[in-house]
């Protein structure tokens, strides 16, 4: 085969006259380039390690220092206030120097120092100055004068090319909340979920904890805000994610979509693909833009994006994570094969991947005993899987493959099924669309990769992403970017194929080898009835609300995000004729290492305008003013959530505290016990800049989704695109005959006319 003569460094024969010994040039040749590669990415790490370390000032400001200090010096004039001359005389007792090099020396020395002291000074000013959020709270449209001149300082500590990971060390603390606030805040949310006697036992509880065993367990968190980066996402990730036994699939792992019209040839979509990552590898910067400003983010979880695999073990998962990898793996009728990503020492063309996919797809061989539904192992219980990984996966050829797609960028399936947006089927295609890139056939995705390239037969494409290396806004924005490059910047051939030439000498890919024993296929078998048990339950319901979008919502003066959680409220009482506790996820990346908070979402104030909206009673203006008190304690709970003063992320926290000391809270035992039965999350627009959708309206994004968090509840995701465009991805189980997918999504199309005809505007009932 071409890849195993490729493979051949050099050769050698043994005759009469002795050894001949024959170099393969082109070899050696690739050789000498990868490693020139892999030097050429330290370099550039190291730059970029300096440049980051020295922000917000830069490498050359220590010259201008230097230049500075010592230009004054042969002034005569004194900048050190002596600190020069003590300097000098220290190093005058080394009698190595002259004279005019212990002055020079002692200039650049202390230059240096005050350099380091200058950037220091900066970088407190600015953690300080990030560390305010007032204008947060303020009215929206309205700057006061202090939040103008905070914006104008942040900008002037700030720099003025800052790079990915450069204000790291500048973005504050999480902070901790007080106890008395968090209980009180806690008791507020429950109020209107509680009969009379059961809030009145739960704040006994609530309160015996504030005085007694919360403060103990509160001083054990200062400490380790203290001396931890981040008091919150370590004990996130082990707890919440990897010390799951349960399945990643449907559970954790989560999606995104395509836009609804926008598709092409596959083998072209998917040359693409590694192409776009490949370049977004070197993104820059992430921002937040608000008030007309530019505030940073955490960029902590951009770090794990490519190069990432979760590995199972019996009582907890790890993240195994490179600093680089050179290939991908592909997932096709059942093989694998490694693709690499790199020739003669640069990224390949989507030209030159696409002949790579295509060879795949051309490859006639047949899948090896056990190969096909190996991935089952991923998508069932994770203890089955670690045993199953550590018995057969040790050694050998198995060991090699397995390296192969756990080390890989990212992994790609070509899937043979066709999905994607019927205008004849609409409500069946979308549903179909949603669950095969939630689960697919439950053996054709890598669940524990961190991402999960899926591209059909059709052209249409969509991604899985496993949860625990970061959060969905991470991958919102990977996603945006690819689809963004994908027409606009790389663009294909009237033919139809990627642009650029195809390369004969490039490596045919991979196929990879596996030796898979019958007990390890009886334990396949196992993960996959199991996973089909749990794919089947799933009810999906995926759908444009194109009825209206923000643009006539900010008509309303309200948010967004409230008007949507409001009619979730009014769709999940009309729904099941009760309130329930509701999750909304917001972020706390204005902190460093942050990751995300809880909005409760059902408060006192949106049940009240939601009893209004069912009571024939009640008249509009009552229900106007109830809606607008509802949502201005939305937003003002989301402020709280985003600027660490949330509620659950510090009670899970002080629940983890009292495990380890070994202490039983019935008051947090209750509130961890609680179960989230309509589970919401937006997923963010983030680079609008990249598509204008007057002009292009096919790139429009259909979000992502992810599966019901309990058993007899729903999960919402919605993704507010434009102006005039809202999806909704909404989850339930078959299993509970209380829920129906379709059904809250008929409710939730009424609640949201019923509550715009409020404000007598008309929607636009376009189909």
């Amino acid at each position: 085969m071409a890849e195993a003569h490729q493979a051949v460094a050099f050769q050698f024969t043994v005759t009469p006259e002795g050894i001949d010994l024959q170099l393969s040039h082109e070899a050696l040749k690739q050789i000498y380039l990868s490693g020139l590669h892999s030097w050429k990415k330290k370099f550039i790490r190291f730059k970029n390690g300096i440049i980051t370390g020295v922000y917000p000032a830069s490498p050359s400001s220590w010259l201008i220092v230097v230049v500075g200090v010592m230009s004054t010096m042969y002034a005569k004039i004194d900048p050190s206030l002596g600190i020069i001359a003590k300097i000098n005389r220290t190093l005058d007792t080394t009698g190595y120097m002259s004279s005019q090099t212990k002055n020079v020396v002692s200039g650049v020395l202390f230059s240096t120092g005050l350099w380091v002291a200058l950037i220091a000074t900066m970088r407190y000013s600015l953690k300080v100055l990030l560390s305010y959020h007032g204008w947060m709270f303020a009215e929206h449209g309205k700057m006061s004068r202090a939040t103008k001149i905070w914006m104008g300082m942040v900008k002037i500590f700030s720099g003025r090319k800052p790079m990915l990971y450069s204000f790291q060390t500048s973005l504050p603390r999480l902070p901790v909340p007080a106890v008395n606030d968090t209980v009180n805040r806690y008791l507020e949310s429950v109020r209107p979920l509680m009969k009379e006697e059961e809030f009145k036992r739960m704040t006994v509880l609530a309160r015996d904890f504030a005085v007694s065993l919360g403060p103990r367990l509160q001083w054990y968190l200062k400490l380790k805000s203290w001396w931890a980066t981040n008091y919150v996402s370590d004990w996130w990730e082990e707890y919440i994610y990897l010390r799951g036994r349960g399945p990643l699939m449907v559970n954790s792992n989560y999606y995104a979509m395509v836009s609804l019209d926008r598709c092409h040839v596959r083998v072209q979509q998917v040359a693409c693909l590694p192409h776009r990552n490949g370049v977004f590898m070197g993104l820059r910067a992430t921002w937040i833009r608000l008030l007309g400003s530019t505030i940073p983010l955490c960029s902590a979880q951009w770090e794990r994006m490519f190069n990432t695999s979760r590995i199972p073990g019996e009582e907890t998962d790890t993240i195994q994570h490179l600093k680089d990898s050179k290939h991908i793996v592909v997932y096709h009728r059942g093989r694998y094969f490694k693709v690499w990503l790199y020739h003669d020492g640069r990224l390949l063309k989507p030209r030159e991947i696409e002949q790579q996919i295509q060879r795949i797809l051309d490859d006639p061989s047949q899948p090896q005993p056990g190969e096909a539904k190996l991935a089952a192992l991923t998508a069932g219980d994770r203890v089955p899987w670690a045993r199953c990984r550590q018995a057969y996966f040790g050694r050998g050829k198995n060991k090699q493959s397995l390296d192969a797609v756990e080390k890989a960028a990212f992994f790609v399936t070509l899937d043979e099924t066709e999905q994607g947006y019927r205008k004849e089927d609409p409500d069946t295609s979308m549903d179909s669309y949603a669950k095969s890139l939630l689960h697919g056939r439950c053996f054709d995705r890598w669940f524990d990769k961190s991402f999960t390239f899926i591209v059909f037969k059709n052209g249409k494409m969509g991604m899985n992403a496993e949860h625990s290396w970061a959060d969905a806004p991470i991958i919102g924005h990977l996603w945006e970017y690819v689809m963004a490059t994908d027409s606009f910047q790389l663009g294909y051939a009237e033919d139809g194929h990627c642009k650029g030439d195809t390369n004969s000498s490039i490596p045919y890919p991979t196929r990879l080898q596996w030796d898979i024993p019958e007990e390890c296929q009886e334990v396949i078998e196992t993960s996959l009835n199991s996973a089909n048990l749990l794919a089947n339950d799933v009810d999906f319901h995926s759908f444009p609300f194109d009825n209206f979008g923000k643009g006539l919502i900010k008509k309303c003066r309200t948010s967004p995000d409230a008007f949507v959680q409001l009619a979730l409220q009014l769709a999940h009482y009309k729904d099941m004729g009760k309130f329930c506790l509701t999750y909304e996820a917001s972020m706390t990346r204005l902190f460093r290492e942050g990751r995300t908070e809880t909005v409760r979402s059902c408060t006192t104030e949106s049940c009240s305008f939601v009893l209004a909206m069912v009571d024939p009673a009640q008249t509009v203006e009552q229900r106007l003013r109830l809606f607008k008190i509802a949502c201005e304690k939305h937003q003002h709970l989301y402020r709280l959530a985003m600027t660490g003063s949330g509620i659950d992320r510090h009670l899970f926290c002080l629940y983890v505290v009292s495990k380890y000391l070994g202490v039983d809270s019935p008051f947090l035992k209750e509130v961890l016990s609680e179960p989230w039965r309509l589970s919401t999350s937006q997923t963010p627009q983030q680079q609008v800049e990249l598509f204008d959708l007057e002009r292009n309206p096919e790139y429009v994004s259909s979000g992502g989704g992810f599966g019901p968090v309990a058993d007899d509840g729903y999960g919402v995701s919605y993704i507010l695109v434009g102006e005039n465009l809202i999806n909704f991805h909404i989850s339930s189980k078959f299993s509970c005959p209380e829920t129906d997918s379709h059904r809250f999504g008929k409710h939730l199309r009424q609640a949201m006319k019923d509550i715009v005809a409020l404000f007598g505007l008309k929607s636009n009932f376009k189909k």
